[in-house]
């Protein structure tokens, strides 16, 4: 991938680009990693410039074929771990939950913006959100915790309750807990 040119634009805080304008051929795989902590590696080496890593975060989708960087002119599938977005800050504005990536991207908890309940590589439940591009981001352990601080439980289907809170509008779901367990 060809990314010297896009280097040299911007001072860091990577602007997104639109993406879902760009159209160029799968030309096959590259040998870049993000695993489920959110660490890069290209041929199993960490990246060390923040710069690139973010530059690089900037120009990912979600294709058919898979997560791809995309640039106007080329297109190469990579692999994840997990989700390729960590949910690293969360604060609360105007009755709505705002939640910060590792890249900085915002969003708003909201019908646009749902937390989902899915599975780790290593098993645990732990709520996702889509972010941008078909990707989503995973919450970290600590904006887990400050959701959880704020969530009440909402009797749910099959004498099961729902753990959440409401934002944008919409209920939140952090997880489930049976019956018996509830408070």
């Amino acid at each position: 991938m060809q990314i010297d040119r896009l280097l040299h634009h911007g001072d860091g805080a990577a602007e997104i680009p639109r993406l879902d304008e760009w159209h160029p051929p799968l030309l096959g795989d590259m040998p870049l990693l993000i695993q489920a902590d959110g660490q890069w590696l290209h041929e199993g080496r960490p990246f060390t410039r923040p710069h690139l890593v973010r530059l690089m975060a900037s120009l990912l989708r979600q294709d058919p074929e898979g997560i791809c960087l995309v640039t106007p002119d080329e297109r190469w599938r990579i692999e994840v771990a997990d989700c390729p977005f960590l949910i690293v800050a969360a604060r609360q504005y105007s009755g709505n939950w705002w939640l910060t990536t590792q890249y900085g991207d915002q969003l708003c908890l909201d019908q646009s913006h749902v937390l989902q309940v899915t599975t780790t590589p290593e098993g645990e439940q732990v709520p996702q959100v889509m972010v941008r591009f078909g990707l989503s981001g995973r919450l970290s352990r600590n904006v887990y915790y400050q959701l959880v601080d704020s969530a009440e439980t909402h009797e749910g289907e099959d004498g099961q309750y729902d753990v959440g809170f409401w934002s944008g509008g919409h209920w939140q779901t952090l997880g489930v807990i049976d019956s018996g367990e509830a408070p």
